[in-house]
Formats: structure tokens, sequence, C-alpha cells
């Protein structure tokens, strides 16, 4: 111990400015979850901005007034949500909660995030602000296409030696013309509408909802890390939480539909939102990330994790290709 603190302190020190005592702590996930008289806080190095975090810190208490529980942010004697130890470093202390993160091997763990996804988004609603608006869909699959023609040339011209690339060379026509499908879909449909729609209403979306955010506790769950919100068409997140789910039950077309209908019971789904969900599933969102990943990172040294992600994804092309239809080909409305 150094001057009543550990030696590597991770922070701690940072707690005499909010007049918090630290009966223990134990680290988690880039954190550090501290037990005080005043419940447990979670401590963590702060790397984003300042006007960010004030507007998030608004919405969590927004949710928190509407009975959620979420992360909120707690001030230091001086007012700030920021507080900086010795060497400068910038940390934040929040409300945290004694639970189990979301077990994706529980189909009642599955549908219970669902539900609480879906009464979070009944209240993720604020005055627009212009600088959190999320980018048009329309212009990231075109982006997301481009980059896959890119790779593809640049595999091509200096020859596929590894596996990774040569999986990707043998498969990339198909999930291609699959992206640009999903693009042309989303052209012609309300997608427009519906972004106008989250932008009048201010609807907003967490931006990160996974099992990893989703904290089970005895009678009640929270949400954490609303870090990544953006204004945008909420069910983006209903997406993004059912496609990390899905790819671990080989798109099960009956958990997708029991995923949807309980986020519909609390939180309807529009005719425009189903045909939206439709097209994000048909986009090879986890395909382009593969590409992606083995572009931007080391090529004379592919992970082979990352390879047999790839070919877990060209095995499962076929039943991933029929999902969307055979999900949301027949349509509740």
């Amino acid at each position: 111990m150094t001057g009543g603190f550990l030696l590597y302190d991770y922070g701690l020190s940072t707690l005499t400015q909010y007049g918090i005592e630290v009966k223990s702590s134990s680290r988690t996930r880039g954190a550090l979850v501290c037990r005080t008289e005043q419940g447990i806080l979670l401590l963590r190095e702060f790397h984003g901005s300042e006007k960010k975090l004030l507007f998030q810190q608004e919405v969590l208490k927004k949710l928190s007034q509407e009975g959620c529980l979420v992360d909120t942010f707690i001030e230091n004697q001086e007012g700030s949500l920021v507080t900086r130890d010795k060497d400068n470093i910038p940390y934040t202390l929040q409300n945290w909660y004694e639970g189990r993160e979301c077990d994706t091997k529980s189909r009642e763990d599955i549908i219970r995030s669902v539900q609480i996804l879906a009464r979070v988004h009944k209240f993720m609603n604020m005055p627009v602000e212009k600088a959190y608006m999320a980018r048009s869909l329309a212009d990231e699959y075109a982006r997301h296409n481009q980059e896959i023609r890119k790779i593809r040339k640049f595999i091509r011209q200096k020859g596929a030696s590894a596996r990774f690339e040569k999986e990707f060379l043998g498969s990339v026509q198909w999930f291609l013309e699959k992206g640009e499908k999903a693009l042309e879909m989303l052209v012609k449909s309300d997608y427009e509408k519906l972004r106008d729609k989250a932008g009048e209403e201010g609807l907003l979306c967490h931006g990160e909802y996974n099992q990893h955010n989703v904290l089970l506790c005895k009678n009640q769950a929270a949400v954490t890390n609303f870090g990544h919100f953006s204004f945008d068409v909420q069910i983006s997140d209903l997406y993004c939480f059912m496609r990390k789910i899905l790819e671990k039950y080989n798109w099960d077309v009956f958990l997708a539909r029991r995923m949807l209908e309980q986020y519909d019971k609390i939180r309807p789904i529009s005719s425009e939102e189903w045909e939206n969900l439709q097209i994000r599933f048909t986009y090879p969102e986890k395909y382009w990330k593969l590409a992606n990943y083995y572009f931007s990172h080391n090529k004379a040294w592919i992970s082979g994790k990352n390879t047999e992600k790839l070919e877990k994804v060209i095995a499962q092309k076929k039943i991933w290709g029929d999902f969307p239809e055979n999900c949301f080909g027949k349509s509740p409305f």
C-alpha cells in the first residue's frame, strides 16, 4: 500500500474527490468495481468528449426517472462528471449493479434481454442534437460494398497465399451480390421516412446493445454502456442484438420470431420497421467486418481465429441467405 492506496492505483485515489470511501474493489472489463457505503460503483478511465458525456448523462437520468436501471454518472465534489488523478488521467464514476451478463446459451436470458430493450426504447427520446445523428444506412452500405470490391482487387493483384485470402476470393462474388441487393432494397424502401421520423421524434439508440451490456439482477435488469448512443431508427439496436445471437443459433427462425414477438408486445414494430429489419438481415455485415479486419491489420500474419470465423460465415451462407425471407417474408401486419 502507498498513501492508503495500492501501488497500482487504477484511479482509486480519485474517489477522495467524491468524498467516497472504498470498502473493496475488483477489476472487471476495462474498469474497477468499487463497493462503497453508497452502493456498487464503477470507476473507469475516460476517453471521450465531455460534451457528449453530459448529453449521455441527460439520457441516463431520463431513463432512471422512468424506472429503468442504468449506469448514471456521479458528480464529484466540484460538480463535474470527469475527475483527474495526480497524473492528470481522467476518470468517471458510475452507479453499478450486482448481476450477471445475459447468457447467450439461455433462451430465457435472450428473450428477457429483448424485452428490456423494448422497454428502454419506449423512453429513449430527447430533443435532437444533430451532432449525434447516425449516418445514413444507405451511405454505409454503399461504402462497405466499395470496400469489399477494393479488398477483392487487392488480393487478386497480390495473389492469394493465405487460407483467409483464398476463402475470401472463392466466396466474395456471392456475398457482394447480397450487399448490392440489400442496398437496392434499402433505396426503394421507406427507410428515409423512418430516418426522418427518428429525427423528428428524437428517437435514440443504445448503439451497442449486446449480451455484455445487459446485467440480469435478482428481480430487475440493468442496461449499461450507452457511450455509442445516437439518434437513429431504433430497431437498429434490435437487429444488432438479434444478429449476434442468431449467428450462434445457426439462424434459427423460431427463436428469431420469438424475439420479434416479445419486442413487439412492448414496443410495437411498424410495417416500415419490419421491412427495414428484413433489409438489414439481407446485408452480409459479418462478412464485411471480417474482410475489413483483414485489410486494416497486418497481412503478413492473419489470425487463424479470423479465418475460422470467415469459414463459418461461408458454411452458413445458405441458411443465412434464406433467413430474411423465411423470417420476414410473412409479415404480421
